[in-house]
């Protein structure tokens, strides 16, 4: 059975007149004839009753109808389907976020792919630190990541989405709670928690920035993640220095306050080098118009 036959029989089926039918086909209305004769030979029924007065479609014919569209109609469909997915505008996306970035920019990363995306859908990993995140692009487990520079090993390509200055969180009950700002040097007598990763992006820049302010940190405790850093914050155990997106993470007895002369950390848009998916690329182009590369915060240290 060709599929031709079946726009054939359907727009016969709607003007229950072959001449009207040839015409709105293009063809001649002798080629029409037989191919609906063939298409009746094939099916072992006839579809319509001619005579020289009308054309009508017989029981088989009107049951036919509907089938005919219902085939016709899941083959344009798929249609449609396979040129999205050609173009990058249908499939699933495995995105990874590292840290507070989940509650700091996935948000926005969601309404932008459903708004400008609509047939592409995210599957989200989240708090996953820079390392992990490199390793599972290269090893093909994620296709997209949001981390903070530099990436660990080869062939990852970045796009830096936002350059976040880092921040204190104190105990309700400390000291510096009722400064509007501090600076780094008001840290020299703290306990600072830091990170239990010995690659994170933040602790690095907490050292260079205590050292600038002509000391070395004093670390007695270390946190798997900004959430737990922040409850042991919140247990006065220490002060923590961490990314202005921890302020998405309230917690009862922490209070953040600003740091002068503390260097900021990026965050940027990871993909894998010489990935040539369609949908990769889309939303990468996508998300590049909706997160324009930032300046970096006035007054930041290096």
């Amino acid at each position: 059975m060709e599929l031709r036959h079946l726009r054939y029989f359907l727009a016969v089926a709607q003007t229950c007149h072959f001449g009207r039918a040839a015409e709105q086909l293009h063809i001649a209305q002798p080629a029409l004839s037989q191919a609906i004769r063939q298409l009746e030979a094939e099916l072992g029924a006839p579809l319509f009753t001619r005579t020289t007065r009308q054309v009508r479609l017989t029981a088989a014919g009107e049951f036919f109808v509907g089938e005919a569209q219902r085939l016709l109609g899941g083959l344009d469909d798929s249609v449609r389907a396979v040129r999205r997915i050609a173009d990058g505008r249908l499939g699933v996306v495995r995105m990874a976020f590292t840290g507070t970035a989940a509650f700091s920019h996935l948000p926005s990363i969601a309404r932008t792919v459903k708004r400008e995306l609509p047939g592409v859908a995210l599957e989200v990993h989240a708090d996953l630190l820079t390392p992990a995140q490199c390793d599972g692009l290269r090893e093909g487990q994620f296709d997209l990541g949001i981390l903070r520079p530099p990436a660990q090993g080869e062939g990852i390509e970045l796009r830096t989405v936002e350059v976040e200055p880092l921040i204190l969180a104190v105990p309700a009950d400390h000291r510096l709670a009722v400064e509007p700002i501090v600076s780094m040097s008001d840290l020299r007598a703290e306990d600072v928690i830091g990170y239990a990763s010995a690659d994170s992006t933040v602790n690095d820049a907490v050292l260079r920035s205590c050292r600038a302010a002509g000391f070395s940190p004093r670390r007695e405790l270390q946190a798997s993640g900004t959430g737990v850093l922040l409850a042991l914050v919140a247990g006065g155990l220490g002060v923590g220095v961490v990314p202005a997106s921890a302020r998405a993470l309230p917690l009862a007895d922490v209070v953040f306050r600003d740091l002068l002369d503390a260097e900021p950390v990026e965050l940027a848009l990871a993909w894998r080098h010489g990935d040539d998916s369609p949908l990769v690329r889309s939303v990468v182009d996508t998300l590049a118009t909706a997160l324009p590369t930032p300046p970096r915060p006035s007054g930041a240290g290096t």
